[in-house]
């Protein structure tokens, strides 16, 4: 073995080694550098304030087996049908679509994630997954006694423990249910097995604070990682503020007792400000989402049990890639897309509303042949027995065709407001819009009777909500490559997504109205058109 001396021998002879080859090797890496860089920016998984998300958190249910007062009503929550949620090839299919486009760390969550009985193989085969680097799971630590054995064998790198209180009593108060003891014999089963696990405890007044200290010192002699996360009021605990700590009351609380108390290096991305008492075996960490926000180096997504995307924690804007992924027609690009679309909406901070909202989506359908002209001149949709008949096309050249179409939906001041917060209920207006105008477009042919069916190269949807009009208003430009032109796609995208905002706004009022749906251009055909 070699001693401290040699070690700095053995340094210092490699910094003697030939200036060309250490150039070389800069240079390598710089290039290496410089070329991750310029594959992040151009990563789906890269959203417009430059943030790149390498961090996945996987929700594999929404059951729980216990009730803890600050997350759901005594009388639990209503469950979606299991036909709702996502199966397990499909998870482990979203996560290796991820993966391969940058996520490096999965957390699995819930609900409670060891209620489900392949939690052992959905842990080992996402291990399996080629460049993932870090397997975590969440859990309240009932079943830890008896799983963790077999999820450490199945490759599970971590785990976070949701513990609020070290007193039996308060535990069965909390939770509303029994099991305090279990939760600790995980705990220390974990630490037995060479884990360093990370114990969350939601700090709330009158409540737990009392234990603030008792916390501490159950680091002293565990290497464990206690982690105090700031209360967050939502309508599922009827939103009590006041039960709020704040992380520098924390601090001070604990320094009033250990004056020696101090802050640790924090990574870039971490959620926690690390702290530990000298001579402690374990450490300290406060997530302080309420007071100081870490939104600026936020790399995490969220992946809901019934299969949306979740690009905050704190908002209510959700993708929906089980239906897509659930559609015959489509490819494994066009999800890749849909994620990106996802994290581009993704906004500087939590909580924050601006003023116009713009939603951009860019996805390429190549499905179906043959087009038509839909020229009205004539009566080209007639034939010589008065009966209705589609164009033919198919001598006529193929060309770009490209149309644009707009409308708008006049909704009020209140729903102007309620839009722009995202606080209506069946969720992000402009999202569901733009995506419902993309399948209008689509299915063009099968709305309109004597439309063909076209095979488009882009649907373009855009969703602008403009506050001081109050309404909002739609454009869609549709393009292929074929004989005819695609306005009646462009025009059937904006009025599918203008009825869709209407559906999503009229349990808050009907005193909606729909305008201006019109062609704004077209090109690429005999009669090209731009409205003035």
């Amino acid at each position: 073995m070699a001693t401290g001396s040699q070690f700095h021998k053995l340094a210092t002879a490699a910094k003697t080694v030939e200036t060309t080859g250490v150039q070389h090797d800069l240079d390598t890496d710089n290039k290496k550098s410089m070329a991750a860089t310029v594959t992040q920016r151009h990563s789906p998984l890269t959203d417009s304030f430059g943030r790149h998300h390498t961090y996945l958190r996987i929700s594999l249910t929404e059951r729980c087996n216990l009730r803890c007062d600050y997350c759901m009503p005594a009388e639990g929550v209503p469950l979606q049908p299991k036909s709702q949620l996502l199966t397990t090839e499909e998870v482990l299919r979203l996560a290796r679509i991820f993966v391969e486009q940058g996520v490096r760390k999965i957390r699995l969550t819930g609900g409670e994630p060891t209620v489900r009985r392949d939690i052992v193989e959905v842990v080992g085969q996402l291990k399996a997954l080629p460049q993932l680097e870090h397997v975590g799971i969440t859990t309240n630590g009932l079943v830890l006694t008896r799983l963790l054995l077999p999820l450490q064998r199945a490759g599970l790198d971590s785990l976070n423990i949701s513990l609020d209180t070290l007193r039996k009593d308060r535990f069965e108060k909390i939770t509303r249910r029994k099991g305090w003891e279990r939760v600790i014999a995980g705990i220390d089963l974990a630490i037995q097995l060479g884990y360093r696990p990370k114990v969350n405890c939601v700090l709330m007044r009158n409540f737990n604070e009392d234990e603030i200290c008792d916390f501490v010192e159950f680091t002293r002699e565990r290497p464990v990682d206690v982690r105090f996360i700031e209360y967050m009021p939502f309508s599922g605990n009827k939103w009590h503020t006041e039960r709020l700590i704040s992380y520098s009351e924390t601090v001070q609380i604990i320094r009033e007792r250990w004056p020696e108390f101090q802050a640790l290096p924090n990574g870039p991305n971490d959620t926690s400000k690390a702290y530990a008492v000298p001579g402690f075996a374990g450490q300290l960490g406060f997530i302080t989402s309420m007071t100081e926000h870490f939104c600026g180096t936020c790399n995490r997504l969220r992946l809901t049990a019934d299969g949306n995307i979740k690009v905050c924690l704190f908002g209510n804007k959700e993708f929906s890639l089980r239906d897509a992924m659930r559609s015959e027609d489509c490819t494994e690009q066009q999800l890749v897309e849909l994620i990106g679309s996802a994290v581009q909406r993704k906004k500087r901070q939590h909580a924050g509303i601006g003023g116009n909202r713009i939603l951009l989506h860019h996805p390429h359908h190549r499905q179906q042949h043959l087009q038509q002209l839909r020229n009205c001149s004539n009566l080209t949709h007639i034939n010589a027995q008065g009966k209705a008949q589609m164009v033919d096309v198919a001598d006529k050249a193929q060309s770009t065709r490209i149309a644009s179409a707009e409308a708008t939906v006049q909704v009020g001041e209140r729903l102007t407001t309620l839009i722009a917060a995202n606080e209506l209920a069946k969720g992000d207006v402009l999202s569901v819009a733009q995506l419902a105008g993309i399948m209008g477009a689509k299915q063009t042919s099968q709305l309109i009777p004597l439309c063909h069916n076209i095979a488009l190269s882009s649907v373009r949807v855009q969703a602008t909500l403009l506050e001081a009009e109050q309404c909002v208003r739609l454009v869609a430009t549709v393009r292929c490559h074929g004989q005819t032109g695609v306005e009646m796609e462009a025009l059937t995208a904006v009025t599918v997504a203008a009825l869709t905002v209407y559906d999503m706004c009229k349990a808050v009022s009907h005193d909606i109205a729909i305008n201006n749906v019109r062609l704004l251009s077209k090109s690429g055909g005999k009669r090209d058109y731009q409205r003035q």
